[in-house]
């Protein structure tokens, strides 16, 4: 009896260890997916603040961008804009036609063709412009280009020495004789070029004007510039023009050099000759009177 009780209690306890074991066995593996499910919530939630953190700061260099781009857009417009333009002397359409025909009453030619230039540079009615310690050409300019009237050039070597005496720096020049030719196609790329034709046509054609570069000028300098054509303006003797381009355009006439123009030189000749009443009872060349 007591064997069968023992070995009943043995077969007791060995089916109710059996049954703990497995349990233990199922928690283990229950706890382990447990693990691995929130493990894989961390990675996610860490992989959805990342997400987050990138695309919450990338508006902000966005901003930063655009308005640094503003900046330079505003301060790129404003220097386009400049100061308010105020020339002491401002071109017109009048003015152009006043040097036109003050021009024509000067009988001064207007190059139309390189036939025409070289023609006048040949005879002398176009002189060289050559560079001195005072007085320097833009590169730009060709060398069949560096001509003008005899009295612009004389001009540009009073202008340039009385500016090289006070400053110790020379004046440039940019521009001076054209054809028509030419001037057709800087207008074609210039919309503040003068036409080539016409009561309001470039004065460049006809050589008697020079374009001078305002640029690295500091304001006294220009000023001084200033003092110095007014006074030859007011005589008559040249017609500054500001332009909006960094050059100032100088028209000079040939009353600068004091040199009668043609016009005058016409008039005179025909007032000296005599009168058809003073001729009436001369006589004949070759014969006597009687």
């Amino acid at each position: 009896m007591l064997r069968n009780l023992l070995s009943m209690k043995r077969d007791q306890s060995f089916l109710l260890s059996k049954p703990s074991d497995e349990l233990v066995v199922l928690g283990q593996a229950r706890a382990g997916r447990k693990l691995r499910v929130l493990s894989l919530i961390f990675v996610g939630l860490i992989l959805t603040s990342c997400s987050f953190a990138v695309t919450s700061t990338t508006p902000k260099r966005t901003h930063k961008t655009s308005n640094k781009t503003s900046k330079i857009a505003s301060s790129r417009s404003h220097s386009l804009r400049g100061p308010k333009w105020n020339p002491m002397f401002p071109g017109s359409h009048d003015r152009l036609v006043e040097q036109n025909v003050e021009l024509d009453k000067s009988q001064v030619e207007r190059m139309n063709t390189e036939f025409d230039l070289l023609k006048s540079e040949s005879s002398n009615d176009l002189v060289p412009v050559n560079e001195t310690e005072a007085l320097k050409i833009s590169d730009s300019l060709a060398d069949t280009r560096r001509y003008c009237r005899p009295w612009t050039r004389d001009f540009l070597q009073d202008l340039s020495q009385a500016y090289f005496n006070t400053f110790h720096t020379p004046l440039q020049v940019n521009s001076l004789v054209r054809t028509s030719t030419q001037q057709l196609y800087l207008r074609q790329h210039n919309r503040f070029a003068a036409p080539a034709f016409g009561d309001t046509a470039s004065t460049h054609l006809a050589g008697v004007s020079v374009d001078l570069s305002r640029r690295g000028l500091t304001n006294v300098q220009y000023q001084w510039i200033r003092s110095y054509l007014l006074p030859l303006q007011q005589k008559g003797l040249v017609d500054p023009i500001e332009e909006r381009q960094p050059v100032l355009h100088v028209v000079v006439y040939e009353k600068y050099s004091g040199k009668p123009t043609e016009a005058t030189k016409g008039s005179a000749s025909e007032a000296s000759e005599p009168t058809e009443d003073e001729l009436v009872g001369t006589p004949a060349p070759g014969t006597s009177q009687p």
